[in-house]
């Protein structure tokens, strides 16, 4: 149990060092996500970074969406055991103040994609619902997370063009999450969990939604099964750092989704709760492909907690206007949406949505089904 910069902290939780985390699970994570963009369909950058204490690896990544291409450059290390230290590659992470501001950077590279952003929270840190589940006897997720939507401040150079970062116009939000969750580390055997996910058969669909107005936030969250039982909501509006008002819980979100034809990309999304006559509208302005290279789905050579070695780091990009390119990174689609409440405020966030495998409720009735 190698000691490291953290064990100097009262903040040992266990009897180990920082080193060791609660559980054995290889699954094990903490990771940081931001997202930034300028209220506009300009450009839409996401980074993100993530330790994996079980399997001895840390790794980050930045994709950028502008014009008509996405760009990512990502790295991976061996995670050693000074868990202080956030940097991977060009990529860093550092907290400048806790639960307010953080600074975000990826240093100059052969692939022509950097910045040097700074993040200041427009509302307090929000702790989300814990997410708890399991399949079979199996706990395969166990996490917590906060999220804070806030500005930017600084620049981003990408496909040959420099973008100074405002805090006036320049928005966004970050996560903070860590536990037990799947698609970490390299692929298991499925084994007897596979007799609970038959094939074709398994549905998820998932939808993350902070939005970002003058003087507050609403947050909007849930994931629902292949039925639309959902299993786990969150609706939620926040004042801004200085309002004295409480937060407001809007109650239970309904949702009424138009699709893309021929896709599984929303084109609008309509929002009502069961306790206000509130009613939101979203239409995307921008989409930030995940699945492009970040990690989040995992193929044969990279997926979040892959071993890849001492140090390696790459650069990738996808002309989105090639219709086999695009479908390579469809599946987890960050969309950079205006939003307008019916009390009349406009205001722009992400929808975060994600509909795999099979979904009723709006027609797909096999994996492969999309919109009409």
């Amino acid at each position: 149990m190698p000691l490291g910069p953290m064990d100097d902290f009262l903040a040992h939780q266990t009897p180990e060092t920082f080193d060791h985390v609660y559980s054995g699970d290889r699954t094990f994570y903490d990771r940081h996500y931001f997202n930034c963009h300028s209220c506009s369909e300009d450009i839409f950058l996401i980074t993100g970074m993530g330790q994996y204490p079980n399997l001895g690896v840390t790794d980050g990544f930045v994709c950028i969406s502008v014009a008509k291409k996405h760009y990512c450059v990502r790295a991976s290390r061996e995670l050693g055991h000074d868990r202080l230290d956030t940097s991977v590659g060009p990529l860093r992470v550092e907290v400048l103040e806790g639960l307010r501001k953080l600074r975000i950077t990826c240093a100059p590279n052969e692939w022509d994609l950097d910045f040097d952003l700074t993040f200041d929270g427009f509302v307090h840190a929000q702790e989300e619902p814990p997410m708890i589940r399991r399949v079979g006897n199996r706990l395969t997720e166990h996490t917590t997370r906060f999220a804070q939507v806030g500005n930017y401040q600084g620049y981003i150079k990408v496909d040959g063009r420099r973008f100074e970062v405002t805090p006036d116009t320049w928005k966004g939000v970050r996560d903070h999450s860590w536990g037990v969750r799947p698609n970490v580390g390299e692929n298991e055997p499925a084994g007897i969990l596979a007799k609970y996910r038959p094939e074709g058969a398994f549905g998820h669909f998932h939808n993350w939604i902070p939005m970002q107005f003058d003087d507050f936030m609403i947050k909007v969250y849930f994931d629902e099964d292949k039925d639309g039982n959902r299993y786990l909501e969150e609706a939620i509006r926040v004042p801004r750092i200085g309002i004295d008002e409480p937060t407001i819980h809007l109650g239970s979100p309904k949702h009424d989704i138009t699709w893309k034809p021929g896709t599984r990309e929303i084109a609008q999304t309509v929002l009502t709760f069961a306790n206000t006559d509130l009613r939101i509208v979203g239409t995307p302005l921008r989409t930030n492909y995940l699945c492009g290279g970040s990690g989040y789905r995992p193929d044969e050579s990279w997926g979040h907690g892959y071993y890849q070695g001492p140090l390696k780091v790459e650069g990738l990009n996808w002309d989105l206007t090639d219709p086999k390119q695009f479908a390579q990174v469809q599946g987890l689609n960050e969309m950079l949406c205006r939003w307008e409440l019916s009390t009349g405020e406009i205001g722009y966030g992400m929808h975060e949505n994600a509909c795999s495998g099979v979904y009723h409720p709006y027609g797909f009735d096999t994996p492969e089904a999309v919109a009409p």
